[in-house]
């Protein structure tokens, strides 16, 4: 329910900008309002706080701007009557935060511009037409003009057994290539350098699985915890899954590694049918990005920006402590 006031997060801010006005903030004209409510129930006050009014559209407009089954959970009208009392809580929590002057603290006004320009996005999104409505001409063209991009080459999962030592390694080579799966997964944990752990009830045998790669060639089919050697290594075996190289693998951080097939997914290209659907979202992502640049532009003209790039160079940001987290924060949405 938490989320479903969300939206009004903004209705709620304005209101309070707005003081003066004898009611709540009325519904826009509309030939199809929120509730399939008429523009007089719209405007039917259900609630006030202070001199604060809640409409009967307002709360039909919260109910709209949830998914289509979060709005489920509020056909029965007790349930909406929890809905209109947690927006009386808002309400009096916002008249309260402005009396104590939270609405003018910096981070405020910084969440408020977030928020502004959410709403100013989500304007713009409703010009741009839904997935369903992209003709289909269109879609077919895009799909022809990036077909390299839905052929999918052969994959393979890569297991490999790290020691530090070459000729230990390659006294261990001749075991490894006879091992079943089960062998295979406790020869890593006994080897490997540094030793490896199994999670409580995982399977020994993906103890050394380092993930699916693509072919050296693919720009798409690196992963991270692969080395480019173990990359190219694994499409030099030519046996089935299960097959061992039958060589010993350097590193550039000086590791040596014995390198298995653990699997492999046959060359696929994508039909039409099959991507049509990622492309109807890559075509409106497009254009959504698109208009929203347009805005951009137009009001970068009309209201002139200026930047003090030396400004932003007396700046000192401090480095992480060892102890902290090194997890980049999320970066701001658009």
């Amino acid at each position: 329910m938490r989320r479903a006031l969300a939206a009004l997060a903004l209705a709620s801010c304005v209101a309070g900008c707005s003081k003066g006005s004898s009611g709540g903030a009325q519904p826009a004209a509309s030939t199809s309002l929120p509730g399939g409510l008429t523009p007089e129930l719209a405007a039917k006050p259900v609630a006030k706080v202070g001199d604060r009014v809640i409409t009967l559209g307002e709360v039909a407009a919260t109910l709209d701007g949830l998914n289509e089954f979060d709005r489920l959970r509020y056909q029965a009208p007790e349930r909406r009557k929890e809905l209109l009392k947690e927006m009386i809580e808002l309400e009096l929590l916002a008249d309260e935060a402005r009396r104590r002057g939270l609405d003018k603290t910096p981070e405020t006004q910084a969440v408020m511009r977030q928020i502004l320009r959410d709403a100013m996005l989500a304007e713009v999104k409703k010009k741009v037409p839904a997935p369903a409505d992209l003709p289909q001409a269109e879609v077919r063209a895009y799909y022809e003009a990036h077909r390299a991009e839905y052929r999918e080459p052969e994959r393979r999962r890569v297991s490999a057994i790290s020691l530090r030592d070459r000729r230990r390694a390659e006294s261990a080579l001749a075991d490894a290539k006879k091992a079943s799966p089960v062998e295979w997964g406790k020869l890593a944990l006994a080897l490997s350098e540094p030793p490896l752990t199994l999670a409580p009830g995982a399977p020994v045998e993906i103890v050394a699985d380092l993930g699916i790669v693509g072919p050296p060639d693919d720009p798409r089919g690196d992963h991270p915890r692969v080395p480019p050697e173990l990359r190219r290594a694994v499409f030099e075996i030519t046996g089935d899954p299960g097959a061992t190289l039958d060589r010993v693998v350097p590193t550039a951080d000086g590791h040596f590694f014995l390198v298995r097939l653990a699997g492999k997914s046959p060359p696929h290209e994508r039909s039409f049918a099959e991507a049509e659907r990622s492309i109807r979202g890559v075509l409106v992502q497009r254009a959504l990005e698109a208009r929203a640049k347009e805005l951009e532009a137009d009001l970068a003209r009309r209201f002139p920006v200026t930047v003090d790039a030396a400004a932003l160079e007396k700046i000192e940001v401090s480095a992480p402590s060892p102890s902290s987290s090194h997890a980049a924060p999320p970066a701001p949405s658009r």
